[in-house]
């Protein structure tokens, strides 16, 4: 005797095949992301590191500004790959040690502008693709790719420009020592509303004296060797 399936139980195997669909295309995403993470260390580990340690800090700040929480997802993938577009950087200006000319300025200024036309490839991550695009905007209109000025500068963007220049401050790299977390706070609160968003610097700030040594601890770092 041939068995004949109901309607209701085709309906069901059919969605619960779109669900898992849904569930690789998720996980794939996720991998191609720690992928270019990765790649970033490959290019240059302290790029890498840095970026990780970002999304460890966005996410924070992004949670006491009041953005939703399923909103945090793009705000940790945007402060991750930020840098992504560096990877269209060539190593003889990226890594150089001393001081850029105005044509090796301009070809690094450019990489916001790879980010985003790297991750605005991939279907869902269309609003962390804009805040990289954006993340060296400055307060006062003087920042890159597009000059953009105050609130017209996305919310996520000004967020990671904080914390991005922070992280880096205190990092040390090869050619010089990180500054004391003290000295990149002054630099911080000195920059606040020129180059960076006051009411983000107000809300970091609490947040790096609290939360230093379990953001480097989550991004696989310890402070004394990044210090």
């Amino acid at each position: 005797m041939a068995v004949i399936s109901s309607p209701g139980f085709e309906v069901s195997e059919l969605l619960l095949r779109v669900k898992e669909l849904e569930e690789q295309q998720l996980d794939l995403r996720k991998s191609v992301i720690c992928a270019f993470n990765q790649m970033l260390d490959l290019k240059d580990i302290s790029t890498g590191v840095h970026s990780t340690r970002l999304a460890e800090w966005a996410v924070r700040v992004a949670r006491e500004m009041n953005i939703p929480e399923n909103h945090c997802y793009q705000v940790e993938v945007a402060a991750l790959l930020h840098d992504i577009g560096k990877m269209g950087v060539p190593d003889a200006i990226l890594k150089k040690p001393g001081r850029l000319t105005d044509e090796e300025r301009a070809i690094i200024n450019r990489h916001p502008e790879y980010s985003w036309s790297i991750l605005r490839l991939f279907s869902g991550l269309e609003q962390a693709s804009l805040y990289a695009l954006h993340h060296h905007e400055n307060a006062d209109g003087t920042g890159y790719p597009a000059g953009l000025k105050g609130q017209d500068i996305p919310l996520v963007s000004r967020i990671i420009s904080v914390i991005d220049a922070y992280d880096a401050m205190v990092s040390n790299r090869a050619y010089r020592a990180g500054l004391p977390h003290a000295e990149a706070i002054s630099r911080l609160l000195k920059s606040s509303g020129t180059q960076f968003d006051s009411d983000v610097v107000k809300v970091f700030i609490p947040i790096a004296e609290r939360d230093t040594e379990a953001v480097f601890a989550a991004a696989g770092t310890s402070i004394s060797a990044a210090f």
